[in-house]
């Protein structure tokens, strides 16, 4: 199961390579998720987490999580950067 504020990528669907947070466990296999995506429930196994975690509470609304994804907009950009210069 996956912890509320956990950044994940989207491998599947039309959301398909977006990043988004989780912010409600559902049950076992699903869960809300909010980000880059359509705010949704989303299956487990669409889903790849990554070790960011936001700083947001279950059931937070769409304008928390955008907060909260502007706070760590620059640790993504030194990232993509470094991702691309090493490759």
């Amino acid at each position: 199961m996956l912890e509320v504020g956990r950044l994940c990528y989207k491998t599947s669907g039309r959301d398909a390579g977006q990043r988004a947070v989780v912010v409600e466990n559902i049950d076992a296999k699903f869960v809300l998720i909010d980000g880059q995506t359509r705010r949704r429930k989303c299956s487990i196994s669409h889903l790849e987490p990554t070790e960011v975690m936001l700083a947001i509470k279950k059931g937070a609304s769409h304008k928390d999580v955008a907060a909260a994804f502007k706070k760590i907009k620059i640790i993504f950009l030194l990232f993509h950067f470094l991702l691309h210069t090493v490759l």
